[in-house]
């Protein structure tokens, strides 16, 4: 029988699993995904913002006509304005300028107050999104900040309902849960219940992006959202989530970028399932655990999202390709960037810390004479991401400014910064480098591009270089 609920707040949770018939195909064991993007919302986090807006009723934190303040990507304010404007609160959203626009379009469909604000700037400046959350719940009489990231009553949802679904659901035969790490509540709540109630039997495994510093990595830019952890080189002290509890996680899989996109959309595709991009990384983790098992073994991967959110990003081949994720072979007449991009020099990446001088010395023998300017990191292990690169400099303009006395070699380089060069995908058209060289029709001309690989800077290519 069809259940009938009093309220869509009584909807939350219950979501059933699938097996991954076509993508599990062959592997040792086989491997159930639990299915969140179906929740009301369309998240996982319908659950953790129902608990904890209940938390703050029960303690006295949120009183009537009060006001929800919280930082999110997206999806926790999406279920903290459904279930705050179902309980008649105000409820203001800080979401950070790179989620997915499609996810402020559903917080104001629901009726939220959406303030956009970076979250790629030292953890310690005013701007990052969550000093500016925090300042309008000092602000704002009446208002109470959510802070998913510290706040328990996150984990304790999945303490009190998703670890005991997947063990209901499975007849407790799960051995192995595979989830992502964000606020690391999912994880820390269902993986602890699991570990808990098979008497230690069930291995709890994190899917990380693969420069997350959770599983280890240098704390640089990924391209999926809603999990990992993100270390800016400025940052003074890297706080890890009160909410997260890594005794719970036994092991980690770090998945690369593009790995975790076009598994997603293999999803889709194959599977049936539009779910996000966190989704295609806790599922390819999950493949690569249930290869090691046998058929006695039975694991579970948790969905968080849908993919409804991320149309214009993960599966838009558009985009894929604009960062350098899809490749396709190149039409008759129309060549790639990667041919061009194998003929081309090695990639010279200048710090933004560098002195004039410094500049000078390293764009010697580059090709142009132009190069992408970056934030600072002591290693690079995975390159350096398009959304690090602040900046570009010319050695004509260093030289010159030298030449005049404008600038001294042991000057800062900052002052001497030019626009940030326009990027092309690895799998665009030449034409379409040439068209991005040109301004695109909408403004000045630039001295070279440059050419992005899963994200990444993978090498400039100048305008000579491109004209050939």
């Amino acid at each position: 029988m069809t259940a009938v609920h009093e309220s869509v707040l009584d909807a939350i949770g219950g979501t059933p699993l699938f097996r991954l018939a076509r993508l599990g195909a062959g592997v040792g064991a086989p491997v159930y995904a639990k299915a969140e993007f179906l929740n009301i919302g369309g998240s996982v986090k319908d659950r953790a913002a129902l608990s904890m807006v209940l938390a703050a009723e029960r303690d006295g934190l949120l009183r009537p006509g009060g006001t929800i303040v919280e930082a999110t990507s997206g999806n926790t304010g999406i279920g903290l304005t459904i279930v705050g404007r179902q309980r008649g609160y105000r409820v203001i959203v800080g979401v950070s300028d790179r989620s997915a626009p499609e996810k402020s379009d559903i917080l104001r469909a629901y009726g939220a107050e959406v303030v956009l604000a970076t979250s790629a700037v030292a953890r310690e400046d005013p701007r990052h999104l969550f000093n500016v959350v925090q300042r309008l719940a000092e602000e704002i009489p009446g208002a109470w900040l959510a802070n998913q990231y510290d706040n328990l009553a996150n984990p304790d949802a999945h303490v009190r309902t998703t670890g005991p679904e997947i063990w209901q659901q499975t007849g407790g035969r799960v051995t192995h849960f595979v989830a992502g790490v964000g606020t690391g509540g999912t994880i820390t709540g269902t993986g602890g219940y699991l570990k808990e109630v098979s008497g230690g039997g069930v291995t709890v495994v994190g899917a990380d992006p693969e420069s997350s510093t959770y599983g280890g990595g240098d704390g640089s830019p990924w391209f999926v959202e809603s999990i990992g952890h993100f270390l800016h080189p400025e940052t003074v002290e890297d706080r890890r989530p009160q909410a997260y509890r890594p005794e719970t996680v036994d092991s980690f899989e770090r998945i690369p970028d593009r790995e975790s996109l076009l598994t997603a959309r293999r999803l889709a595709r194959e599977e049936g399932i539009l779910a996000g991009p966190s989704s295609g990384t806790a599922v390819a983790a999950a493949l690569r655990v249930a290869r090691r098992l046998g058929p006695e073994d039975l694991v579970v991967v948790l969905l968080p999202d849908s993919g409804r959110s991320y149309l214009s990003k993960v599966h838009s081949d558009a985009w894929m390709r604009e960062w350098g994720f899809l490749e396709e072979p190149a039409e008759a007449g129309r060549p790639a960037v990667r041919e061009a991009l194998a003929a081309a020099g090695p990639l010279v990446v200048v710090p933004a810390d560098a002195t004039v001088g410094g500049a000078v010395e390293a764009l010697r023998d580059v090709p142009g004479g132009v190069a992408p300017v970056a934030l600072a990191r002591a290693a690079r292990p995975f390159g350096v991401s398009a959304t690090e690169v602040v900046g570009s400099v010319s050695r004509e303009v260093l030289v010159a400014a030298l030449a005049d006395g404008g600038a001294k070699p042991g000057d800062p380089l900052g002052a001497l910064l030019g626009a940030a060069l326009p990027a092309v995908g690895v799998g665009q058209s030449v034409a379409e480098a040439r068209a991005a060289l040109a301004g695109g029709g909408r403004g000045a001309a630039h001295p070279a591009v440059l050419v992005l690989v899963d994200g990444r800077v993978a090498g400039v290519l100048s305008r000579e270089a491109l004209s050939e």
